[in-house]
């Protein structure tokens, strides 16, 4: 994730929306189990946590996958490993 778009996450008084979600009830009786356990105040900030969590893995792995893909293209083309892994490297700096 980009550093502007984690600072705007971190934000905390960021527009919210409400949302109807049909969950099993057994669903949100578990969530309502785990919530105080990991320190929550109720489910549905833990709901929010880890759909949080989940957006955050995926958007990462979607920026990646066009850097994944020239790679591969490059490493076809016989670019050697160590300029692709020294040009990785400088992505990631």
């Amino acid at each position: 994730m980009k550093m502007a778009d984690l600072k705007q996450r971190l934000t905390r008084n960021r527009p919210m929306v409400a949302v109807t979600l049909r969950m099993p009830l057994d669903v949100i009786e578990d969530l309502k189990r785990v919530a105080p356990w990991k320190g929550f105040s109720g489910y549905q900030p833990l709901m929010r946590t880890y759909i949080g969590q989940g957006l955050r893995e995926d958007l990462a792995k979607l920026d990646e996958a066009p850097i994944a893909r020239l790679v591969e293209s490059l490493r076809q083309q016989g670019v050697s490993e160590e300029t692709l892994a020294r040009a990785v490297e400088e992505l990631a700096a």
